[in-house]
C-alpha cells in the first residue's frame, strides 16, 4: 500500500509516494513525470530492511543508533545496533491522508522497539501546498520507554545520479566555497560531513542538487532545521552498477558512536521527553 502526496500548482506538480509499511518514508519522488529517487542503482548493504529502504527518495535513520551497526552498550548476548538504526521497516500506525483545495495531509504514528531494549514513538506529519508547491516533514520523537538512552536521527535523501550532468551542482551555504560539482572528491565512493549551525535562516539550514535537465532546468531544493540536525552529510557512489547521491540532514558528526558519547554529544534522552526534527522540499 502507498500514500500518495502530491502538491499540484499551477505549472508542476510534485508527488511522493508514502510507505506506510515502513515509517511513512518515500518511495518515488515524482516532479513533472520524472522520478528522481535512485531505484535500483543503490548499493546493498546486506540488510534487507535497508534494502527495502533505500531504492526510495527518503528513508529515516534511528532513533537509537546511525551509520553501521556496533555492540550495544553493556550487552552480555552480543547485540548490535542495526545498520542505521531500528526505524526501517517498522509500519506507520494510525495513519490518516486528508485533503482540500489547499493542502494534503498525511500522518502517522510510528512505535519502535529499540536495539537495547528501549521503547520509542515517532509521530510523523507530511504536507504538501497546492499554491506553493512545498512539501514538509514534522517528526516528533517521544522516549517511551522507562530508561533514558542516547538520540540520534538522520535523514537520507537520495537521488538517481544518471539524471545529472556536467552542470548540476550542490549549492549551500555550508559547503566549501559555497557550491560543489555533483560528483565532487575523487574515486567511484566519497563522503564528507559539514557543520549545518550558523549557516541557518530562522533555525533553518539548505541545500539544492541542479539544474537538472530533465527537471526543466530547475533544482531541488531541501531546507532542514539545525536546532536538532545541526550537520549535514553528503555521499556518492559512481561503483559499477550504482549511480546514487545522497543529502543527509544529520544530527552528529561523522565519527564512531562511542567517541560522541564520551565527548558529551549524545546525551541521554530521558524518558517522556520529546524532540522535534522538520525537513521541506521543493522544486523550482
Amino acid at each position: 500500500m502507498t500514500f500518495v502526496l502530491t502538491a499540484d500548482t499551477s505549472s508542476h506538480s510534485f508527488r511522493l509516494d508514502l510507505t506506510p509499511q515502513s515509517v511513512l518514508d518515500v518511495g518515488a519522488a515524482v516532479f513533472q513525470g520524472v522520478n528522481v529517487a535512485p531505484g535500483s542503482a543503490v548499493p546493498s548493504d546486506g540488510d534487507p530492511r535497508i534494502d527495502r529502504a533505500l531504492p526510495g527518495f527518503l528513508f529515516t535513520c534511528g532513533p537509537d543508533h546511525i551509520r553501521h551497526p556496533v555492540p550495544v552498550e553493556g550487552a552480555a548476548d552480543g547485540r548490535r545496533y542495526p545498520l542505521h538504526g531500528s526505524f526501517s521497516s517498522n509500519p506507520a500506525l494510525h495513519t490518516l491522508i486528508e485533503e482540500d483545495e489547499g493542502e494534503v495531509i498525511c500522518e502517522g504514528r510510528v512505535p519502535v522497539v529499540l536495539a537495547n531494549g528501549g521503547t520509542a514513538e515517532l509521530a510523523r506529519r507530511w504536507r504538501a501546498d497546492r499554491a506553493t508547491g512545498h512539501i514538509t516533514l514534522d517528526d516528533v520523537l517521544t522516549n517511551t520507554g522507562a530508561t533514558p538512552w542516547p538520540r540520534f536521527g538522520m535523514y537520507h535523501i537520495n537521488f538517481g545520479t544518471g539524471l545529472f550532468d556536467e552542470n548540476t551542482r550542490l549549492t549551500g551555504a555550508m559547503l566549501p566555497g559555497g557550491s560543489l560539482p555533483w560528483r565532487f572528491g575523487e574515486g567511484d565512493m566519497t563522503i564528507f560531513c559539514v557543520p549545518a549551525v550558523g549557516t541557518a535562516n530562522h533555525g533553518w539550514a539548505e541545500v539544492a542538487i541542479g539544474p537538472i535537465a530533465s527537471l526543466g532546468g530547475r533544482s531541488v531544493h531541501v531546507r532542514f532545521r539545525t536546532d536538532t540536525l545541526p550537520f549535514l552529510q553528503v555521499w556518492r557512489n559512481q561503483s559499477p552498477g550504482c549511480a546514487v547521491l545522497g543529502i543527509e540532514p544529520v544530527s552528529h558528526r561523522l565519527a564512531p558512536r562511542a567517541e560522541l558519547i564520551a565527548a558529551g554529544e549524545a546525551p541521554d534522552f530521558a524518558p517522556g521527553e520529546s524532540a522535534g526534527y522538520g525537513l521541506a522540499f521543493e522544486v523550482r
